[in-house]
């Protein structure tokens, strides 16, 4: 078996299905979409090749950085978000009583599509029967605001239901890494007289660092292409002040019959992930040692 295995033509052989199917669904749309980004055309008819004029155009294009702004808004809240999923994870590692209970409850918005959260939040945040701004009318504002009309409201409302739907997915992830942890380490370290907090901060955060750097990279490029509960809620409204760089692309592609431009914002995209998840990479590239003295 191991003479087997040690052929290279046998392992290619293995390797080859597989990466014909990852070159079919990744790598050769991602070519294509690029190549698409050089033409003119309208998704029907015949293409005109243009150049690098539609990359030229994005690089102009208010809209565009008006939605890359918001969707880097929305990967930084996504980001600092973490933490409290993280705190909430270490709670319910610490056998609290009830745990398993929390977890479930933390996993429920896991279970609902996207469309059906959107529809939920929606009537949550309904300007006259939703219960924000019926709680708010109870505590004596008269005049509570309409949270998603408002530009300057519209894209922190959206916010909310987003962390929300993705709060049991890291909770789960945290939770699973911080029950890997040996039991003996925490122990030895209670022996020594650490505290709780010494516990968490210097032995249980080290140990789980790679963890915490997969979720950061997860959070933040996911929610720089984040697009189907905006879409719902808000379609980028009002006036594009919730439009985010995918609903931009949908909106431009399949709106506007521009799939030459949608293909450019779309390839532009990729490339902002890819940078995004390289600076990640870089900045938390440094290692981590346990200590608790």
């Amino acid at each position: 078996m191991d003479k087997v295995m040690s052929n290279k033509k046998i392992i290619a052989l293995y390797v080859l299905p597989a990466l014909l199917v990852i070159m079919a669904v990744v790598y050769i749309p991602i070519l294509l979409t690029a190549y698409y980004g050089l033409n003119e055309w309208n998704g029907i008819g015949a293409m005109t090749f243009i150049g690098l004029e539609n990359y030229q155009a994005l690089l102009k294009d208010g809209k565009f950085w008006d939605s890359a702004w918001h969707s880097l808004l929305l990967a930084v809240f996504s980001a600092a978000s973490l933490i409290i999923y993280l705190a909430v994870a270490m709670v319910l590692a610490s056998k609290i009583k009830g745990a398993n209970l929390f977890r479930k409850i933390y996993l429920i918005p896991m279970l609902l599509s996207s469309v059906a959260i959107a529809q939920l939040w929606l009537r949550i945040y309904h300007p006259t029967n939703g219960i924000v701004n019926s709680f708010l009318e109870s505590i004596g504002i008269t005049n509570p605001p309409a949270w998603l009309a408002e530009p300057s409201l519209v894209l922190f409302a959206l916010f909310i239901p987003i962390l929300w739907q993705y709060a049991g997915f890291y909770i789960l992830i945290y939770y699973a890494a911080l029950k890997n942890i040996p039991a003996s380490l925490v122990e030895a370290a209670k022996i020594d007289g650490a505290t709780s907090l010494q516990i968490a901060f210097r032995i249980k955060l080290p140990l789980i660092m790679e963890v915490i750097k997969v979720t950061i990279v997860l959070a933040v490029v996911g929610s720089l292409k984040y697009f189907d509960l905006i879409f719902v809620m808000t379609d980028g409204g009002p006036n594009g002040a919730s439009e985010v760089m995918a609903s931009y692309m949908y909106h431009t592609a399949f709106r506007a019959y521009d799939f030459g431009y949608g293909s450019a914002i779309g390839f532009f995209l990729l490339v902002i992930c890819l940078i995004v998840t390289w600076i990640i990479r870089k900045l938390t590239a440094s290692k981590e040692t346990i200590q608790y003295s």
